[in-house]
């Protein structure tokens, strides 16, 4: 089944303008469902442009973990929240939504891709942090996903630039 966007003029129809967003964005937020039941959860996040892939990394244990191992098929949402306009019923954001498949990265030399996509993404000053950070014996205990987006839109408010 496919849907389309009733409002046509809040679509975000440019590329770049949905790769902008989910790269300016701290966290996602990703639904998962095992046995007809729901979980939602925001992670913290770094898109890469190249794979179009969402990085995560997560306990190595846990309900996220059972979810992903028995359904791997997610739905997120990236938001640029800039509130609602008080007076004037309105609310001012942009949003993407994707749906992909997660997998656990096994291999180092993609935990070190990910997790430095990631670190430069959500901190101001990465090059301080990415030597702890890449460090190999370090980078082997973490638990680290990657969402494959298989689909993605756009929707926002029509007075925010992005």
């Amino acid at each position: 089944m496919t849907y389309h966007l009733r409002l046509k003029d809040l679509e975000i129809t440019d590329a770049n303008v949905i790769k902008k967003i989910l790269k300016s964005t701290k966290y996602v937020t990703i639904a998962f469902s095992m046995d007809n039941k729901p979980y939602l959860v925001s992670l913290s996040h770094g898109y890469d442009e190249k794979r179009n892939c969402i990085y995560f990394h997560c306990a190595g244990k846990g309900k996220k973990l059972d979810y992903l191992e028995s359904n791997n098929v997610v739905w997120g949402q990236a938001l640029l929240d800039h509130g609602y306009v008080e007076g004037q019923c309105n609310h001012l954001y942009a949003s993407v939504h994707f749906s992909g498949r997660a997998t656990f990265i096994e291999k180092l030399d993609e935990k070190r891709l990910a997790i430095q996509c990631m670190v430069n993404q959500l901190d101001k000053n990465p090059s301080i942090l990415l030597p702890e950070c890449l460090d190999p014996k370090e980078l082997s205990k973490l638990t680290m996903g990657r969402i494959d987006i298989n689909y993605i839109t756009g929707k926002k408010s029509k007075e925010v630039n992005v």
